[in-house]
Formats: C-alpha cells, structure tokens, sequence
C-alpha cells in the first residue's frame, strides 16, 4: 500500500502521555505528533534515531501530525497501529495470503462478539464466514517478533471472541502483521503477558488458526514480505 499523504523525517525526542511524541523537525524545530501505538514499542523509541511523520495538511486538527515509522538498526519500523489493518484487506482483495483468497466478500470493522468489531470478515455466498483479527506487532528479539510489548487485556479478550466463533462453526483467524523486516519467526511475549501466551496456545489449540507476517516498511509505503514460522 502506498501512503497518500505528505511525509516528513525528522529525529526522535521523546514519547511521552502514551499518546505525545516530540520530534525535531527538519529546520530544527520541535515537532509535536500524535502517537496512535497504545503499546510500550519496546526496543522502537531510541532517542535520536530517525522518524517519519505523517502530515494530515488539517490545520484544525489537534495535532497536525502522526507518528508513523522509526528506524531501527537501520530498517524501518511501522508503528502507525492503523495500517496494518488496511495493509492485510489490501492484500487478501488481492489474493496475496494464501489460506484467505476466494470469498466473494471482504469488510472491514463489523460487529461481533460482545460490543466488538471484527478488522475483517470474509464471506462466501454459501454463508461461509471468516473472521480475521489483525494484530499489529512492532517488538522483536534478535530475528524473532514478538507479541504483546504490554499486557493486553483487550488482545485477551479478542482470542476468546474469535474462539467463540470456532465454536459456531465459523473460520477464525489471528494475524500477526509484523511491522518490519529484520525477523524470521513469530513467538507470544510469555515473559511480558503469560496470559496471553497461554491463551493463545489454547485457542489456537481449539481451532483459531494463527497466521504472522513481516513486511516491508519504507516511508512512503507499507507491503507484506512473507509468512513467519510461528512457534508457540
């Protein structure tokens, strides 16, 4: 996917009040962003390494700014948590993930389970459903990505819904949408949130079907590169 709105690079301050980030600007000058990650991005905010801001051109907005990407150890880093879910439909209306092509419907942000939207619902004229959960993931050790960078109560409770779908008869899938590029394997983050490592182990063990990719991040566009080996 390409990014149709303008971007600039700049040098990292800080992050800071989860959802503020400070910027030096090309001409020096100390730019405010709007961070749109809740996570921690653990091993994603050296101070000093490059960034790439996103420009909304809307002087009305709070913050004319969004952080979108950082470089770490020379490759991009996407951290922007809403393009993965438009970068995944992109590619499955496109018939790039084997295992989610042929449905002759594709949506976005349906409701399901208890007051929760679905990232993608897949369905076929026969009735057939497949309910996608995207997780964007920006962690990594070494060349393993790792998911969640906090505990997620929420992830948590994602899991259970896509089970409960597993239960009525419907395909259910997690999808790990690693951010970059710089990993060949996918594993739970045991050691930051063992609930969500059991439960994933458990859910994908009745039949939630998990799948992870890494991408290819540069500033000016997103794309998926190729399926991780998962190891749970």
């Amino acid at each position: 996917m390409q990014i149709e709105l303008p971007t600039i690079e700049g040098l990292l301050v800080r992050r800071y009040k989860r959802f503020l980030t400070d910027v030096k600007g090309p001409d020096g000058e100390i730019l405010v962003a709007h961070c749109p990650n809740t996570g921690s991005l653990k091993g994603c905010l050296e101070e000093g390494a490059r960034v790439v801001l996103r420009d909304s051109q809307d002087a009305k907005r709070k913050l004319r700014y969004t952080f979108q990407s950082i470089e770490v150890n020379g490759s991009w880093v996407n951290v922007d948590t809403g393009l993965p879910n438009a970068l995944v439909t992109e590619a499955i209306q496109n018939g790039l993930i084997e295992g989610l092509t042929d449905y002759d419907s594709v949506r976005r942000e349906v409701k399901y389970g208890k007051a929760s939207r679905i990232d993608v619902l897949l369905e076929r004229d026969n009735g057939e459903r497949c309910y996608v959960e995207v997780k964007s993931t920006t962690m990594a050790e070494g060349s393993q990505a790792r998911f969640p960078d906090a505990v997620t109560t929420r992830g948590l409770k994602h899991l259970h819904e896509l089970r409960d779908m597993v239960h009525e008869g419907h395909r259910a899938v997690i999808f790990f949408c690693v951010s970059r590029s710089d990993v060949t394997t996918f594993a739970p983050a045991d050691d930051i949130d063992p609930a969500y490592g059991k439960a994933l182990r458990e859910v994908v063990a009745e039949g939630v079907e998990a799948m992870a990719w890494s991408t290819h991040v540069e500033p000016r566009s997103f794309t998926l590169l190729k399926p991780l080996a998962i190891e749970l």
